[in-house]
């Protein structure tokens, strides 16, 4: 018996010291994985592009985990969600019912807004003309067609005045129906976008807000990879690249300049480049060349370290 007791006594001493260093391993996961790195005075407020929303077709995370990722490193995140196609000013009035909301829900009196693509224009908009200049603190926008696009221009000239009814409601029908816009105006989508609208009208229209620091970055495809990464961005690639230079398939570098410009991101050398959907983390997550969770969480640390 008193060798029983003694072996009983041994294998219990192992498995306390066995669960000793699983917990102590767990602790020291968690404190790895964990940061306050982007814990921003504000909250960040992703806002997203054209022809998407939130959640695309109720499945798809338009922006593909980011908000976890940030999260994860001290981030109050929230995320907005407009018509995917509907003129600047009706995504703007729908961006500053949310926003408003967000600064409610946060007890916060400005956030940070990072926008993509058109999500940086009707944000924009509803800083300057809707009233939100004094809430923000500051605008990160990513791929924004700050100039406008040619592809805008090119598909609004294709189609024939005559026919741009026809088009215009069988877009508003299929976004209405699979994407839930609800009362949306495609065809002002597109001529908003427009270089002619961009340059001469809503710019000129939509200043910068005093005390709001705008910062922004562009993407740029330096080849064509057929049947690789970007592919869908075969037959407008080129296109901007004759009419605008170089270009992320959609928006130039040229129109993604606005306020402090930080730089193009073109992934690395091995890559075909970094386009309009790799930069924020589309498709699927499958961005060679890119570390698109490196690249937010520096931008919201930095904004952290520069007090927003």
């Amino acid at each position: 018996m008193d060798y029983l007791s003694c072996l009983i006594r041994f294998y219990k001493k192992i498995i306390i010291l066995c669960l000793v260093a699983v917990f102590s391993m767990s602790v020291i996961v968690f404190a790895v994985g964990e940061s306050d790195m982007a814990a921003t005075k504000y909250p960040v407020v992703l806002s997203h592009g054209m022809g998407a929303s939130a959640e695309i077709l109720g499945i798809l995370d338009y922006w593909w985990g980011l908000e976890d990722v940030l999260r994860g490193e001290g981030a109050d995140v929230y995320i907005t969600s407009v018509n995917g196609m509907d003129s600047s000013a009706a995504k703007a009035a729908d961006f500053k019912r949310q926003y408003l909301e967000i600064l409610a829900i946060s007890g916060k009196e400005k956030a940070n807004i990072i926008g993509h693509s058109h999500g940086t224009i009707y944000t924009r908009y509803a800083l300057s003309n809707l009233g939100l200049g004094d809430k923000a603190a500051s605008h990160s926008s990513i791929a924004g067609p700050h100039r406008g696009s040619v592809i805008a221009d090119v598909v609004l000239g294709l189609v024939p005045d005559s026919l741009e009814w026809l088009v215009a409601d069988t877009l508003d029908f299929i976004y209405a129906f699979l994407f839930g816009d609800k009362n949306p105006d495609s065809l002002q989508n597109g001529y908003d976008i427009t270089r002619d609208n961009m340059i001469n009208n809503f710019n000129p229209n939509t200043p910068n807000v005093d005390g709001v620091y705008y910062q922004s970055w562009a993407a740029k495809i330096k080849a064509m990879a057929v049947n690789a990464r970007n592919w869908y961005f075969i037959g407008t690639w080129p296109v901007m690249l004759l009419h605008e230079g170089a270009n992320d398939g959609l928006v130039s570098v040229n129109s993604a300049k606005w306020g402090n410009f930080r730089g193009v991101e073109d992934a690395s050398w091995y890559s075909a480049g970094c386009d309009h959907l790799n930069i924020i983390g589309q498709p699927f997550g499958i961005t060679p060349g890119f570390d698109r969770d490196e690249f937010y969480l520096d931008l919201v640390a930095e904004l952290k370290n520069m007090g927003y």
